[in-house]
């Protein structure tokens, strides 16, 4: 039987939460009302890394052992004060919701949105058609088109490599991003997978996406047997592929302190170099929602780096 719903204030938002004592994780039987309390606590923190950002969805209505779907349009019921944007992709105009308080994270939760993912360009620097649609950039530039603040190197592990391998790899672009006048930031996938973000002034998404395939094509010819340039899975066994495609506009990446929907309830997690480096095994770089909300009490947000007002520009191409 439902549970009842339970009226709450979040800011100035009075929402209703429902079915708080449904099991979303059955391994370890982590409810609803746990999620909640988590992005609750974590909303400060995560909301500067996706405000003006449109947000895709992860949803578990029924937990993870279920099958769990992507949402990218606003659903049925959104508050009014939840703000949405028009975005023109392939695929027509999508009504993208963008968080702008914590009331919206709060909300999102409460429908088992376990996983927030958030393209790399910002709403604010786009100017919108006539109709108020945003278009996305294919690949020439396009009058308005919206701009990216922030590079991303998505680190793929294919079959036989694990975490540590996969730590390894991040070092290495670090150094290589470093190298060009960034300042990388390493994040947990929640798996076996990391992401290196940088910081980057406003730039066309097209110019990063071209950054980080040339740094995969130069890794690849660099440490042939480590990392590998071709998109194919079968040639992936036993290394490391830097998926530049998440650059794209119309890609979009796990948000960090975004909860993930698989077996355990664990989190994209920012983390710092000296933790990748000491890394011995997978539990090293996994952590919880309780051990993320611990980390940011003690050591505050260790993405700090991508909110920095001054930038250094995306490096010229070669």
């Amino acid at each position: 039987m439902a549970s009842a719903e339970i009226r709450t204030q979040v800011g100035a938002r009075e929402l209703s939460l429902s079915n708080l004592d449904k099991v979303l994780y059955p391994l370890t039987g982590y409810t609803k009302a746990e999620v909640v309390n988590y992005y609750v606590h974590i909303a400060p923190t995560l909301l500067p890394h996706i405000r003006d950002r449109v947000i895709t969805r992860v949803r578990f209505p029924d937990g993870v052992h279920s099958q769990g779907f992507y949402e990218k349009n606003a659903p049925m019921g959104t508050p009014e004060w939840v703000r949405t944007v028009r975005i023109g992709t392939s695929d027509g105009i999508i009504n993208y919701l963008v968080a702008e308080e914590q009331a919206t994270v709060v909300w999102l939760a409460n429908l088992a949105a376990l996983e927030i993912h958030v393209p790399q360009w910002l709403v604010s620097t786009a100017v919108p058609d006539s109709k108020g649609v945003i278009d996305l950039p294919e690949g020439e530039p396009r009058t308005g088109e919206p701009l990216a603040d922030r590079v991303v190197v998505d680190l793929d592990p294919g079959e036989g490599m694990t975490i540590i391998d996969t730590a390894r790899a991040a070092l290495m672009v670090a150094a290589r991003l470093a190298d060009d006048g960034m300042i990388p930031v390493a994040q947990t996938s929640g798996s076996k997978g990391m992401q290196i973000y940088a910081a980057v002034q406003p730039c066309r998404t097209r110019d990063i996406w071209r950054y980080v395939k040339q740094l995969n094509i130069s890794l690849h010819q660099a440490y042939p047997d480590f990392f590998v340039s071709s998109m194919s899975i079968a040639q992936r066994a036993g290394r490391i592929y830097l998926d530049y495609n998440q650059d794209l506009a119309a890609r979009n990446t796990i948000a960090p302190y975004s909860m993930r929907g698989r077996a355990l309830p664990a989190v994209a997690t920012p983390v710092s170099w000296d933790e990748v480096g000491a890394a011995q095994g997978p539990d090293d770089l996994r952590f919880s929602p309780e051990d993320v909300l611990s980390r940011v009490a003690t050591s505050g947000d260790l993405a700090t780096d991508l909110l920095a007002e001054t930038r250094p520009s995306l490096p010229a191409p070669d």
